[in-house]
Order: structure tokens, then C-alpha cells, then sequence
């Protein structure tokens, strides 16, 4: 159990992100045994052939049987704007005494394949997670990206609506908040006790964790969870709708407004339903001027959510 403490100006200073160096850390645990992430099976499968060319010596030292990996692999992001070039570079940075330490943290000791100078183990770590993005993660990066980007869209609408201890209540099973102490179940029993202690909480939602997790050493306070969406990632979502109501508005006109129970971005949808933005958009304009959808400015962001007539539309009331 690891415990955070949160005074008031902790409470103001929680902030998202969004690191892709952390996605591809845990990705290895995908990688590594497939059958623990059922949602990221279409992942696995586009990526099968190439992932046999990878430097998976290396790839696989970065991990263990429990799931674990170094926290040098985990930076804090300082934005959801983060660049994956810049987190290489910070990772090259690693001193000796923090990659040993970050290893052993993991393994108990730094694994044959990463012995020697730390600067030659650095090189071709990087060497190794470059080849990963470039053929598993790149190609599908913006629709990854779109699905880390809606769901803090979502958290961050939660928490003007309804406050931080009900988003930070609904991040994962695992994690609860409760009078300024933030508890995250881990699978590591022993207890911990951080003070955040003006540090900043940052929490990044990831493709690859199942049910929440945390840095394993001493690290910046952050918390890894799972992101909304993800399962319908890699297969067009084909929602559900009344027959007589797709006979009138077409199949994806009548799939967005059975889909929208909840609000979403254009980005998301497209995403969910295989479309691109440019079409999702044009639907989502439609039928909102037929007021079946509403819409509401988040920051950047439109969210769109179904009316009370696209309510009774698919129930079937009349208007």
C-alpha cells in the first residue's frame, strides 16, 4: 500500500499528463505476457512481425515477472504535450547511481545484459526503445494519444462537475481518496507513507496498466491509471441502436446518439467508431442542429452528449 498525503496546496497542484517513454515501458508488459491485457490484443497482433526484430535481450531486462520496471522509464511528464524525443534524451541523462539503484529496485541487482558502463547500457536501451516506437507505437500513436487525451478531457470535466475526490475516486479500483490521504493498492505489500510535500501529484492515464499503479522507488509522486476507452481502440465500435432509428438517421448517425449516454470529444469518437475527425465532425454537427446532441466547451475540447429528444428518439417516446 502506498499512501500519499495531500495538504490543501497539494489538493491545487494535481496535475494530468501524458509521457510517451512511460507507454512504452509498460507496453513490455503486453509484450511480455499477452494474455494480462486482453484490450491491447489488436496491438499485439499488428505488431507481432515486427516486435521479432526488436533487441528484446534488452527490452525484456526492463522488466520483471511481477510487472515491474524501472522508474527511470516512468519520468514525470511536465505536460500532455510531452515529447518522446525529449524523454530519450532525459533517459540518456540517467546518472550511474540512479539507473543501479532503479534496477535493483526491480530486480535486486542490474541484469547481466545491462552490466558495464552505464552509458553503453543507456545507448542501447534507448537504441532498443526507439526501434519499438518507431515500428510498434508511431504508426499508431495518434489514435493512442486521442484516447490518453479523451480521458482527461473526461477527468477533468469530473472534477468542475462533481470535484477532485469524486475523480480521484473513480481513476481505479485500486485507488481511494479519503481526507487528504490518497491510498493506491499495490501488488508490493509493504507500506508506504509520501508526503507529497509540495512536489505536485501528476496523474497519467496509460494504455497498459490494468488497475492503477506507482513508481516503485521513492520517485515524484505520480499515479499511473488505466484510460477510458482503450477497449474499443483498436476495433471500430458498432454500438446498439434501434432498426427503426438507423432507417432514418443511418447507422453511425444512430450509433453516435446511443453512444453519446456520456460525453465524449470528436477525437474520442472518432477513434471508437473508425471514422476519421472530418466525418465524425459533420455527424456530430447534424445532429446536434437537429437537437439530438448537445454541446459544451472544456478547454480545448467539444464535448458532445445526447438531448433529451435523442433520449426518447431511441427509447422510442414520441416527442
Amino acid at each position: 500500500m502506498l499512501q500519499y498525503l495531500l495538504t490543501e496546496d497539494d489538493v491545487g497542484a494535481v496535475r494530468f499528463g501524458i509521457s510517451p517513454l512511460t507507454e512504452l515501458g509498460l507496453s513490455l508488459r503486453a509484450i511480455a505476457d499477452p494474455s494480462r491485457f486482453p484490450l491491447q490484443l489488436g496491438w499485439l497482433r499488428r505488431t507481432e512481425a515486427a516486435r521479432e526484430r526488436l533487441d528484446l535481450e534488452v527490452l525484456m531486462a526492463l522488466i520483471d515477472h511481477r510487472g515491474w520496471t524501472p522508474d527511470f522509464l516512468n519520468p514525470r511528464p511536465s505536460s500532455p504535450l510531452t515529447r518522446i524525443d525529449d524523454e530519450f534524451a532525459g533517459l540518456l541523462a540517467t546518472s550511474p547511481d540512479r539507473f543501479r539503484a532503479d534496477l535493483e529496485g526491480v530486480h535486486g541487482r542490474v541484469p547481466d545484459v545491462l552490466q558495464g558502463p552505464t552509458d553503453r547500457a543507456l545507448e542501447r536501451i534507448v537504441t532498443a526503445l526507439r526501434s519499438l516506437w518507431a515500428t510498434c507505437f508511431e504508426p499508431y500513436w495518434p489514435r493512442m494519444r486521442a484516447v490518453l487525451e479523451a480521458d482527461i478531457v473526461y477527468r477533468g470535466r469530473q472534477v468542475a462537475l462533481s470535484g477532485l475526490s469524486e475523480m480521484l475516486n473513480g481513476l481505479t479500483s485500486r485507488v481511494v481518496y479519503e481526507h487528504g490521504v490518497l491510498s493506491i493498492r499495490l501488488a508490493d505489500p509493504t507500506p508506504r507513507l509520501r508526503p507529497v510535500g509540495g512536489e505536485g501529484l501528476t496523474l497519467l492515464p496509460t494504455m497498459f496498466t490494468r488497475r492503477g499503479s506507482a513508481p516503485v522507488g521513492d520517485g515524484p509522486p505520480m499515479i499511473l491509471y488505466p484510460a477510458r476507452g482503450q477497449g474499443a481502440l483498436w476495433e471500430a465500435e458498432r454500438t446498439p441502436n434501434p432498426a427503426a432509428v438507423a432507417a432514418v438517421l443511418g447507422d453511425t448517425r444512430a450509433g453516435l446518439v446511443a453512444a453519446l449516454g456520456e460525453p465524449a470529444s470528436s477525437t474520442e469518437l472518432a477513434v471508437r467508431f473508425g471514422v476519421t475527425p472530418s466525418a465524425v465532425n459533420q455527424h456530430l454537427r447534424v445532429l446536434r442542429d437537429a437537437g439530438l446532441l448537445t454541446s459544451t466547451r472544456y478547454g480545448r475540447s467539444v464535448l458532445y452528449l445526447r438531448s433529451e429528444l435523442g433520449t426518447a428518439l431511441l427509447a422510442g417516446v414520441p416527442g
